[in-house]
């Protein structure tokens, strides 16, 4: 289970830029998290709620935003929605393209006090 891990990961960064910025509380963080990351939504929301009970922000609000993926194909260029890697251009069937969004996770915001 990985998202433990991230969801550590997390709660270091939100820690460090408590400290940096002197805030006295975290209100909100909001995540993106594409659906190509290979973090799988669900675990990394029960990762998280354990990670957050050691913190100095357990009370803060989280934000889970689910980002789709999009690929562009390598021969027409056509964009199109996709939730895998493998998925053939829907206007041409080129069967490879390049993933433009959703392969990514990333704190999109942490709203201090």
């Amino acid at each position: 289970m990985h998202e433990l891990s991230i969801a550590m990961n997390i709660i270091d960064i939100v820690e460090a830029e408590k400290a940096k910025n002197n805030a006295e509380k975290i209100q909100s963080i909001e995540l993106e998290v594409g659906n190509l990351s290979g973090v799988v939504m669900e675990a990394l929301k029960f990762a998280f709620d354990e990670a957050l009970k050691s913190s100095s922000f357990n009370d803060a609000k989280i934000i889970y935003q689910e980002v789709k993926g999009i690929a562009e194909c390598s021969a027409c260029g056509h964009r199109f929605k996709t939730e895998d890697y493998v998925t053939p251009c829907p206007e041409c069937m080129h069967p490879y393209s390049d993933i433009i969004q959703g392969k990514d996770m990333r704190i999109k915001s942490i709203v201090i006090e």
